[in-house]
């Protein structure tokens, strides 16, 4: 049987998201967070349970878990691009946030809300890091007034371009404690976790992770969500890559004809240097004698 892709939203959540597994979650979360937001004991606000999926095949599984000092996190894995997903995940973030008050309606006791965003893409081509931390800051000198507001985004697809497949490549970047996290996601074929390199064999986490991905089990139903979710993942994957396949050849296609053009026009420029007529040149070059003026300009 095929091994389990942690990065299927519905093994994700039967690792991260179940009450036995909550020191795995503790050491993500801690991976991404700030010092000042570190956690060492979490409730899972919404534990694992079968029945949250069955009705929504592509649904997001989040994991919503609270620190003892209040602090609220949403940790959601998402296999799949889709359109405005910066305004979903505010949408989100902003759920988190307000859903405390049907605990207590005071807004002084509303305590912080982050929200972490696991993405199987890249969303944010803009940036070169696949962790992004996003706050409210005062437009001129970055002031941040409204503390309460964090959203962090983890790209999974920067990660795993930025290494080959070999795993002395993959230790070689890892750094971070989220950079063990991102590698368990994203290579997780090539950790042995009864024989892992010296730099990890200490990481009690990710052995325990390993473990947890090689001895999972699913019920029927379980088995035949998953299956459809990681069809769905590699469908993604796919459309992903040959759009990026066809973009290339067109780049390259672009690029020499781009390339060709400007050899044509340097050796008109040459003829005309020496006097050439424009006749010869244009039948020399395959440029329209207008084509040819407009150059003569240039000079």
């Amino acid at each position: 049987m095929q091994s389990i892709t942690p990065r299927v939203d519905i093994a994700f959540k039967k690792i991260f998201g179940v009450e036995e597994n909550k020191d795995l979650l503790i050491s993500l979360i801690n991976s991404i967070v700030s010092e000042e937001d570190q956690v060492s004991e979490i409730t899972l606000l919404n534990p694992y349970n079968p029945k949250s999926f069955r009705n929504d095949k592509l649904s997001i599984l989040d994991i919503k878990a609270k620190g003892k000092d209040g602090k609220r996190f949403n940790i959601e894995i998402q296999i799949s691009d889709e359109a405005d997903y910066n305004k979903r995940a505010l949408y989100y973030w902003a759920k988190l946030y307000t859903e405390q008050l049907k605990e207590a309606e005071d807004y002084a006791n509303l305590s912080k809300a982050i929200g972490i965003h696991i993405l199987n893409f890249t969303s944010i081509p803009e940036s070169d890091k696949y962790h992004n931390v996003f706050h409210i800051v005062e437009k001129e000198n970055g002031l941040k007034y409204f503390k309460d507001l964090e959203l962090h985004t983890i790209e999974l697809k920067k990660f795993a371009d930025s290494v080959s497949n070999e795993l002395s490549d993959v230790i070689a970047k890892v750094k971070t404690s989220l950079d063990i996290w991102v590698a368990f996601l994203t290579k997780y074929s090539l950790l042995d976790k009864d024989n892992l390199p010296e730099s990890l064999e200490e990481n009690t986490g990710l052995k325990k992770a390993l473990n947890v991905l090689e001895v999972m089990n699913f019920n029927d139903a379980e088995r035949e969500d998953y299956e459809n979710h990681l069809k769905w993942l590699q469908i993604q994957t796919n459309t992903i890559r040959n759009y990026e396949l066809k973009g290339e050849q067109k780049g390259r296609a672009k690029g020499f004809a781009e390339g060709e053009a400007r050899g044509i026009e340097k050796i008109a420029l040459n003829m005309l240097n020496d006097n050439e007529p424009l006749d010869k040149i244009s039948r020399f070059t395959g440029l329209s004698q207008d084509c040819i003026m407009k150059l003569k300009d240039k000079l």
